[in-house]
């Protein structure tokens, strides 16, 4: 009898494994039908530029210096240029040290860019997760990630599903 249920338990083990749903996503597909991902992109890109022209003020004053400096070195007394250069290598330091508040890592631009697209994001991954639940799929990759997928048939794509989850027009040809 015991061995009869342990036949049982492995036949529905193997058909539970095999009856396993996936499909596929294309995420940046999708995060290019998003208005508020569009408006997201323009704010994060005007910010940046933004922060790139102070960094170049920043670059262009330092430059000067320098150049006066040189220009004016043989007038001056040892002591004097010595400060000067002391002044001009410590605005270098405020520079790269700007730079790194602004683009480095845990930066401005990377904290306003989390600020702006997470929530964007989000709601992608809770659509995914609508769909997912709604056509009983165990696995959802996102074919834009840095997953490969040599061949993916189309008839495992819910691309369109998440976008009519999310309101927006369905693509018009398959990838």
């Amino acid at each position: 009898m015991a061995r009869i249920w342990l036949l049982v338990f492995l036949t529905t083990t193997a058909m539970s494994t095999f009856a396993q749903k996936f499909g596929y996503v294309d995420t940046n597909y999708i995060l290019g039908r998003m208005p508020e991902y569009k408006e997201a992109q323009a704010e994060i890109e005007k910010l940046a530029k933004g922060w790139e022209q102070e960094i170049q003020a920043m670059y262009q004053e330092v430059q000067s210096m320098e150049a006066n400096l040189k220009a004016e070195e043989v007038l001056l007394t040892v002591d004097m240029r010595e400060e000067r250069q002391s002044e001009i290598d410590r605005r270098w330091g405020e520079i790269k040290e700007q730079q790194k508040q602004i683009f480095g890592f845990e930066g401005l631009y990377f904290l306003k860019k989390k600020e702006l697209i997470k929530p964007v994001q989000d709601k992608i991954f809770e659509s995914v997760e609508r769909v997912a639940k709604n056509n009983r799929l165990q696995i959802v990759f996102d074919k834009s990630g840095d997953l490969v997928m040599i061949y993916t048939d189309p008839i495992h794509d819910y691309t369109d599903y998440v976008l009519e989850e999310l309101g927006l027009e369905q693509k018009q040809n398959s990838n």
